[in-house]
């Protein structure tokens, strides 16, 4: 498995969860009406994700992870697909159900790939 597959998907969470670590309380919640708390642990939450989808595949060290982590984004997502087209309209919510889906193949396929990769080690031993 290699990482490049989805570091754009990392790439995305690591900048929108560090965003939300070090924007300015009043101008996170300017548009949305969410305890800082929240958003920060948010951000948290999407930088650790963004992380276990690019290191485990870098170091070869807990590779179970990957779609954990894609899985977990992907969650993430259902809020940021449901509260803009609830608040704002289905249109500003297609890019994050864009990056949503994508995100569930990452996890489906990566786990999928994962399963078949130790049928085999352990039909070979």
């Amino acid at each position: 498995m290699h990482s490049t597959t989805w570091s754009p998907l990392a790439a995305l969470f690591l900048f929108a969860g560090g965003a939300k670590l070090v924007m300015p309380p009043e101008v996170m919640q300017a548009d949305i009406a969410l305890p800082l708390w929240f958003l920060r642990s948010i951000g948290a939450l999407e930088v650790l994700g963004a992380l276990g989808l690019v290191l485990p595949s870098l170091t070869g060290i807990a590779t179970r992870l990957i779609p954990l982590a894609a899985g977990g984004l992907a969650l993430i997502m259902v809020g940021a697909v449901a509260l803009p087209a609830i608040t704002q309209g289905a249109a500003i919510a297609l890019f994050p159900l864009v990056v949503g889906l994508l995100l569930a193949l990452v996890a489906v396929s990566t786990a999928r790939a994962q399963r078949r990769m130790r049928r085999l080690a352990s039909a070979s031993a």
